[in-house]
């Protein structure tokens, strides 16, 4: 029996208010899903109180900007997948990626002062209080800094951070609820995953983290000319504003502008695919928000295009382990070696260790082999999606909540590339990549290159190391002087052992004797059977034995 909090009873109620509000509850029974009640649609609160001059995709947007920054980003999440949308709704959700209500430029101007603890006309020579960009954590302002070098200053939104708890706690709530009441709760492991977006989501709202992170991104691809990550300005950076270089280029989202500026889509495309595997097997730190808002173009020289990326709250990261096995994963996908992917999903944990190979083989085929040798364009990633999932569920395959960041990236990017180059070979793109990068993990390469990194470090030791052998010989020869020790200590051991046992029968016998004889001499069995001496010969054999074992005492102690 769940008992509800009456904060989360109230959030619940707040949800539903909104979705009759927007009418979104004859929306969802007009789906496919609930085709057969589709009837009730009309008997629903929300098919007459909705707005019936908004169309059903600016309803969609509207409510979840209401509802708050989760829901905004799991509109994010859709806006980058047109093929799994329809088009009004899309174009409205494209709105969630940059455009929602903005909060008070003045606001704004007082957050800042509180934090810098001055005028903002001393810090920055120029503000604008219009926002350039807003969205669900955050907005973002244009200024100039004194020395003349324009800067955008990204504010934390105010009062954000109690709303999101609110949320994050009702998200275990729906988590609790499918672990027990659903079958398939324990596969797909929900706890989990809302504790990784709960992690994620507020690393957001730490901007100096996300200061960290964009440092880190640029110096990783300094020497690349595929991406372009803006400086960050750390001497008026703090944890709810982030001051950085402010870029000029155009919104990848913008087709239209790109292709008016002769822009290389096959080129931009391509080079999207090698910055995402670079980030991921490379460096092993790689943005994983990149929805279109977050991603624009420099089109300067329109035939070697390059990216340049901003919003960098969440990024993700890969243990080694996880790394190697997604790489030899993609690598034997793109072989079409089926076996070695079911092989590789066994062996990480993926699935149960008595899972049958060569059936698990069979499903990842019958899903992966009518998608090869095809273009973005005639590939229906939903349904490939969907019989992934109907296969993960055939064989117990359990969510990994480490990957999810992972997936969510892989979606994003490959609703770009739908977006950007229709016509690109996905597969042909990214197989040169993967297999020059397990060369050089484990083949001769990764060899060399242990030997070449580790070589400082054998240098610096090798001085030391005829003390190392020394100090080595005299602890083996300490330990051999202490076996030898401990292995007569053990044979003197067995020895007293063996006199103790040896006492412990004399004992035993000559108490018995005398028990003997008492109970003869008190019992005057000797007057009825004649056999006086019987009593004393038992007696003085019991004193005996009992003399001995005390002696033999004497002289082992």
């Amino acid at each position: 029996m769940l008992h509800l909090p009456i904060r989360q009873i109230t959030r619940l109620f707040g949800i539903y208010q909104v979705i009759v509000r927007y009418g979104l509850d004859e929306l969802i029974l007009s789906t496919k899903l609930f085709g057969p009640l589709h009837l009730l649609g009309y008997l629903t609160p929300g098919y007459w109180l909705r707005p019936k001059h908004l169309s059903r995709g600016m309803r969609i947007r509207l409510a979840l900007e209401e509802l708050g920054p989760i829901f905004v980003k799991f509109g994010q999440i859709l806006s980058t997948r047109r093929d799994l949308l329809p088009d009004d709704v899309a174009v409205e959700l494209a709105r969630l990626q940059d455009r929602v209500p903005p909060f008070d430029g003045q606001l704004a101007r007082q957050i800042l002062e509180r934090t810098y603890g001055h005028s903002l006309e001393e810090v920055f020579s120029e503000f604008n209080e219009q926002p350039l960009a807003a969205a669900s954590i955050a907005q973002v302002h244009a200024a100039r800094l004194h020395n003349g070098r324009e800067v955008v200053i990204k504010i934390v939104r105010p009062g954000i951070k109690p709303r999101i708890r609110k949320d994050i706690e009702l998200l275990y709530l729906f988590a609790d609820i499918a672990n027990r009441y659903w079958s398939e709760g324990r596969r797909l492991r929900p706890r989990e995953v809302v504790a990784e977006f709960e992690k994620n989501l507020y690393n957001e709202l730490d901007l100096m983290q996300e200061a960290a992170n964009a440092t880190q991104l640029r110096r990783n691809f300094n020497q690349l000319d595929l991406l372009y990550i803006p400086e960050v300005e750390w001497n008026y950076t703090h944890p709810n504003c982030l001051v950085m270089e402010r870029i000029h280029g155009v919104p990848i989202s913008d087709i239209a502008t790109l292709r008016q500026q002769g822009t290389n889509f096959k080129y931009l495309a391509e080079s999207g695919v090698e910055i995402f595997f670079t980030q991921v097997f490379r460096d092993n730190f790689f943005h994983a928000d990149m929805h279109p808002g977050n991603i624009f173009v420099d089109v300067s020289q329109p035939g070697r295009p390059h990216y340049i990326a901003v919003d960098f709250g969440i990024m993700g990261t890969l243990s080694q382990q996880d790394q190697h096995y997604l790489a030899a994963n993609f690598l034997a996908f793109f072989r079409r070696d089926y076996h070695r992917v079911a092989e590789l999903h066994v062996s990480s944990g993926w699935v149960p260790p008595n899972t049958r190979v060569e059936e698990f083989e069979g499903a990842i085929r019958s899903v992966c082999e009518p998608i090869f040798d095809r273009p973005l364009k005639e590939i229906s990633f939903g349904l490939v999606l969907l019989r992934l999932f109907q296969t993960a569920r055939r064989f117990n395959m359990e969510v990994q909540p480490q990957l999810v960041l992972l997936q969510k990236t892989l979606l994003n990017i490959e609703g770009l590339g739908r977006q950007l180059y229709p016509d690109l070979d996905l597969w042909k793109t990214a197989k040169p990549y993967l297999e020059r990068w397990m060369d050089e993990r484990v083949g001769f390469r990764a060899f060399f290159r242990g030997i070449r990194s580790n070589l400082p470090l054998w240098a610096e030791k090798l001085p030391d190391l005829p003390l190392l052998v020394h100090e080595s010989l005299v602890q083996q020869q300490t330990q051999s002087e202490r076996l030898k020790q401990l292995h007569q200590g053990l044979v003197e051991l067995k020895g007293e052992i063996h006199h103790q046992q040896k006492r412990l029968q004399w004992v035993v016998i000559g108490s018995s004797l005398l028990f003997s004889a008492s109970l003869i001499l008190s019992l005057q069995a000797w007057k009825l059977w004649n056999m006086p001496l019987l009593g004393i010969v038992l007696g003085g054999a019991g004193c005996f034995l009992l003399l001995l074992a005390l002696s033999t005492a004497k002289n082992v102690d």
